[in-house]
């Protein structure tokens, strides 16, 4: 586009690859920046810095956080038994703000889908069945409630044998995602999980 410079082009394209953020939002997301350069966009580019050079993947569960082992895998109040597969991230916290959990976490880094051509070797199964041996009793499948997360899960089941796995109950809504979900919905799911 003519009308504007090469910087802001490249600012609206690195907007847009956000979730949820289309080219229109980027656009507008770009002019709210650059109007508010002092209160807003400064401070978010240093805060953004910041997080690049601050922020590491847990090699212990693949959550984010300052530290490695993060705060969670660290913390020796946490049941040490109990360990909640999560698809993402973004699961793990939305699980966390319920305070439903004390235990560990692992996250899988997404769902096997085959359209998208997600196989289990492009997510940390290995790193899960390596987990396991580590005197884990019970394995709690928190997927979505999509095709994607309870394909997922049956082969997780699968995989796992003889071990102990339970799944969140079906308070979580088809075609749900965790992330969006409110706390009272996920601790009555969390509360109500079931083997399987």
């Amino acid at each position: 586009m003519a009308a504007i410079g090469s910087e802001i082009e490249r600012l609206i394209q690195l907007l847009s690859k956000l979730p949820g953020l289309g080219p229109r939002s980027a656009r507008r997301a770009a002019l709210a920046l650059l109007k508010k350069r002092d209160t807003l966009l400064e401070p978010l580019a240093a805060s953004l810095r910041e997080a690049a050079d601050a922020i590491l993947t847990c090699a212990v569960c693949g959550n984010l956080d300052t530290q490695s082992p993060c705060a969670i895998c660290s913390d020796g109040r946490r049941d040490p038994h109990t360990l909640c597969v999560v698809e993402d991230v973004a699961d793990l916290w939305a699980l966390e703000r319920a305070g439903v959990f004390r235990g560990r976490y692992h996250v899988l880094g997404g769902a096997l889908s085959a359209l998208d051509g997600v196989t289990p070797e492009r997510l940390n199964v290995g790193g899960l069945l390596e987990r396991v041996k580590q005197g884990i009793e019970e394995v709690i499948l928190a997927m979505n409630a999509t095709v994607e997360g309870q394909t997922t899960a049956h082969y997780l089941m699968d995989l796992l044998g003889d071990m102990k796995v339970t799944r969140l109950a079906h308070g979580v809504p088809v075609g749900g995602e965790l992330d969006y979900l409110d706390e009272g919905t996920l601790s009555a799911a969390f509360k109500a999980r079931r083997a399987l």
